[in-house]
């Protein structure tokens, strides 16, 4: 999207009072192209992902193992978040946080693109360690463009965002994707490098345009703290490299040795964070109930994740085998399939915040807890119609293109139906002792969801066959019975939220 730069008349001090990017601060557009960038490599990567971890000319892996190592990867994105904000609040402040998160993510891309195997794995790690330092900090930034929550400007700035998030992961998989697919897998990834380049050179280039907030530190740690900090990190690294030597010098190390940790870690921490803050005993009756409540939410969202994040391994190996990718009688790559979400989030979200404000108008807008549990519905529905392309293969056909269009189409309205709205409770039921780490949990739930599904399918563990019309059509049971549940428990779990609505 082209800037557009205009005279603005806003109140002397206030960020970007001389012009303005759609009558935003003008440190916006510094953070939409950065973000667009960042998605359109991340994006762009994480199509490729799977189909190059199976292809004969990639890794050449089974269907499992690319699953799990795909989930995996999702998860750790996520699980590093927290992280990732705890490093921007006490060492270097989210400006600084960001830049090194995009040379982080830039090198992993760069490593991804090397035809070999070890570093293939290393930049997986990489870009998830720089996507967890800078997707917990590049929103922040965005609010500190705005003087608080009650700046009318907010809501609107973020949604400006929130399309170059869109934007940057509809063309990624067009042009990554297709490069990826029909040239060379590496030169796809190192295109993806390229892309999070152009977005660190625009974030710095633009970054005096940003809120001088944003260069703090909120609480630095004490000298002690960087002393105790360093030596438990020095431990723990000491700890892995003695184990991993240990089983890498005997010849017993596999694949599994890195992912099952990985993959019970993220089910493990999840658990610990939210026992830990409903424990507190800081907290009281009030905030305890609400963060009970919470957990409600919590576990249907990871439900829900678990089903929706499979769009880019279950249904693209899917589709990849045992599906005619083609429009009248054109046929593209498999890879273009993940852009359908994004383009139908852009162009059905502003219709989803018409609907929302329209009930509201006249009393009928559904609760939280209703929204809840129709996007659990609805990610299940998407699995119920997954079934009928899985039929159509199993009858030696090849299923067409709409019907995985269609799956992708289902997801997308559950998505706007559960995730803002996530978003949103998530900020209103966080007590106030932990109200920035409560986004962190909403993120862990994306991580235990993943986690999930790389322990089902990992060949050493669950072994489980994710695109089998058995196992298709239990996930989309769980996913409707839990949205029922939540629906049917909605009475209690509103007590229990106390006066957030």
């Amino acid at each position: 999207m082209a800037s557009s730069l205009t005279k603005d008349s806003a109140r002397p001090g206030t960020p970007g009072s001389e012009k303005t990017f759609f009558g935003h601060p003008r440190g916006l557009a510094t953070l939409f192209m950065t973000e667009m960038w960042e998605r359109f490599s991340y994006y762009g990567m994480r199509a490729l992902l799977p189909l190059y971890l199976v292809a004969p000319g990639g890794l050449h892996l089974s269907a499992g193992t690319a699953t799990a190592i795909y989930a995996v990867y999702l998860s750790l994105v996520y699980l590093l978040t927290l992280p990732g904000g705890w490093f921007a609040d006490r060492v270097l402040g989210p400006r600084k946080t960001v830049a090194v998160a995009g040379v982080v993510i830039m090198l992993g891309h760069l490593c991804l693109a090397l035809p070999a195997a070890a570093s293939f794995y290393v930049g997986l790690g990489l870009v998830a360690v720089g996507s967890g330092l800078l997707k917990a900090n590049i929103s922040t930034m965005v609010g500190h463009l705005y003087d608080g929550p009650d700046d009318p400007r907010r809501d609107g700035g973020f949604t400006v965002f929130y399309i170059g998030i869109n934007l940057g992961a509809f063309i990624a998989p067009l042009v990554i994707g297709t490069v990826g697919e029909s040239v060379n897998w590496h030169l796809g990834f190192a295109l993806a490098a390229l892309g999070m380049a152009l977005g660190l050179v625009q974030f710095l280039l633009g970054s005096r345009h940003l809120d001088a907030k944003s260069s703090l530190v909120p609480t630095p740690l004490t000298p002690a703290e960087k002393a105790s900090t360093l030596r438990k990190g020095l431990i723990w690294l000491a700890v892995a490299v003695v184990f991993y030597g240990l089983v890498g010098g005997t010849g017993h190390f596999t694949l599994n040795w890195a992912l099952i940790p990985l993959t019970l870690l993220g089910l493990i921490v999840p658990i610990l964070v939210i026992t830990r803050i409903l424990r507190d005993k800081d907290l009281d009756s009030g905030e305890r109930s609400k963060v009970s409540a919470y957990i409600w939410f919590f576990v249907a969202a990871a439900v829900f994740w678990m089903i929706y994040d499979q769009g880019g391994s279950t249904l693209s190996l899917f589709a990849k085998e045992k599906a005619d990718n083609t429009i009248f009688g054109w046929e593209f790559p498999v890879s273009w399939y993940q852009s359908v979400n994004p383009v139908l989030i852009m162009a059905l979200a502003p219709v989803f915040a018409w609907l929302w404000l329209w009930l509201n108008r006249r009393g009928k807008e559904p609760s939280t807890i209703v929204k809840f549990a129709s996007g659990l519905v609805l990610v299940g529905a998407s699995f119920f119609l997954f079934l009928a392309p899985l039929s159509i293969a199993e009858g030696g056909h090849k299923a067409a293109a709409m019907w995985l269009v269609a799956i992708y189409f289902v997801q997308t309205v559950g998505e706007l139906t559960l995730s803002p709205v996530g978003l949103s409770v998530t900020t209103k039921m966080a007590p106030a002792k932990y109200a920035s780490q409560m986004m962190g949990v909403w993120f862990l739930a994306v991580t235990a969801g993943d986690s999930v599904t790389a322990l089902l399918s990992n060949p050493a563990v669950g072994g489980i066959n994710l695109d089998r019309t058995g196992f298709v059509a239990l996930e989309a049971a769980l996913a409707v019975v839990a949205g029922f549940a939540v629906y049917m428990y909605r009475k209690k779990v509103k007590a229990m939220m106390g006066d957030v609505r």
